[in-house]
């Protein structure tokens, strides 16, 4: 399958570092919004974990960082333009009261988009697997600008503003099926489990559900039609993760909604497991060679996942599980060859269409023929 080749950053001469001014100077901007506008902009439920004070500081870090990322992009270019917007971005935001933004109280809105979620993640995510992706790559040509990267930042930003939309629609069916039961004994005792416990009980179980939802897509013709659009992206790396079709995010988020609320997990299991599968699906996407030693038997690593997207057919039906891998091995689906990685990701459609909007219609305009004929190439899954 032929790729295109990625654009190159090179370490040292100011390119890097003026994209991280400018990157920080936008974050810092954005997040003033979301002061302005907490009913409409902030998630309740994480508002419940930060406080408006630590926002408040983390801007002021993140505005002296871009200032000082865009000097060090003019020392080291000797260029101008990456560094001056970079710093002139900051200086906006600082205008529109970056350092005397003030919280407030917030009254219960019954609609929001989740920009404080998106914003915080996004700057998780950068800050742990940029300078990974960098400096310990898999893929050595590869870098984040690859040709689809602004198609796979777009999935991401989507995905996270729209977080009380899919949270609703995917708590549906399990308050629909289970509401009925009296489920306040079961709540009772899983919450007095030990920590540890609890929270393997929610891996476990949640990985359980998402395996079949995941498999399920595989094997279903007109599924698998909505899931090829993750599978799509020839360049794994952090924001792959992201390229997900919402009938896809969906169906499996419902399916793994379920022993969530079945369960009723404490607040503590459950935010230590939303933050814990939000690094690790990032993670298992990643453009990175670590090899983890031992812990790749025990939770499922870069190496083990882009076995899953290998676009070898010999190699389809393996690796569904996203946290445990013995959950493959007990259902037979279970590949880690050593230390040898797939060469190459994708499905084989020659004609996948690119971009956000087109992904997003592909799946509703193919027509059953040839997607019989895709599962006929894919009949292993």
């Amino acid at each position: 399958m032929n790729q295109a080749k990625p654009q190159r950053l090179k370490i040292g001469n100011g390119t890097i570092s003026g994209y991280i001014s400018i990157f920080l100077s936008i974050l810092a901007l954005v997040s003033i919004l979301c002061f302005i506008f907490p009913e409409k902009l902030t998630t309740p439920e994480f508002r419940e974990i930060y406080t408006a004070a630590s926002m408040q500081t983390l801007i002021k870090v993140v505005i002296v960082a871009a200032f000082f990322f865009s000097l060090l992009s003019l020392i080291l270019s000797k260029k101008i333009q990456l560094a001056a917007i970079g710093a002139g971005i900051a200086g906006v935001a600082i205008l529109l009261g970056a350092f005397s933004v003030q919280g407030s109280n917030v009254q219960k809105s019954d609609w929001y988009f989740g920009l404080d979620w998106m914003l915080l993640d996004l700057l998780l995510m950068t800050v742990i697997f940029i300078p990974i992706e960098l400096f310990l790559p898999k893929n050595t040509n590869q870098t984040k600008f690859h040709e689809e990267w602004r198609t796979d930042l777009v999935y991401f930003v989507i995905s996270h503003l729209f977080i009380q939309f899919f949270g609703i629609i995917t708590q549906k069916p399990a308050i629909v099926f289970f509401s009925w039961i009296g489920l306040d004994g079961i709540h009772t005792w899983v919450q007095n489990l030990p920590f540890i416990a609890a929270l393997f009980l929610a891996f476990f179980t949640t990985d359980l559900f998402q395996y079949w939802a995941h498999r399920i897509f595989h094997n279903h013709v007109y599924l698998w039609r909505f899931h090829s659009v993750h599978h799509s992206t020839q360049h794994m790396d952090w924001l792959a993760g992201s390229r997900t079709h919402f009938i896809d995010i969906f169906f499996t988020r419902a399916m793994t909604f379920i022993p969530l609320y079945v369960l009723g997990f404490s607040h503590a299991v459950f935010n230590t497991y939303i933050i814990f599968i939000a690094i690790h699906a990032v993670l298992i996407h990643a453009n990175t060679r670590i090899n983890f030693g031992f812990l790749k038997y025990i939770f499922t690593t870069p190496q083990y996942h882009h076995w899953h997207h290998c676009e070898d057919p010999k190699h389809y039906g393996k690796n569904f599980a996203s946290i445990f891998p013995f959950i493959d091995m007990i259902f037979g689906t279970y590949y880690l060859p050593g230390k040898v990685w797939p060469e190459g990701t994708g499905v084989h459609e020659a004609q996948y269409p690119k971009g956000f909007i087109k992904q997003s219609i592909y799946p509703f305009t193919k027509s059953p023929f040839d997607t019989d004929l895709k599962m006929e190439e894919r009949s292993d899954r």
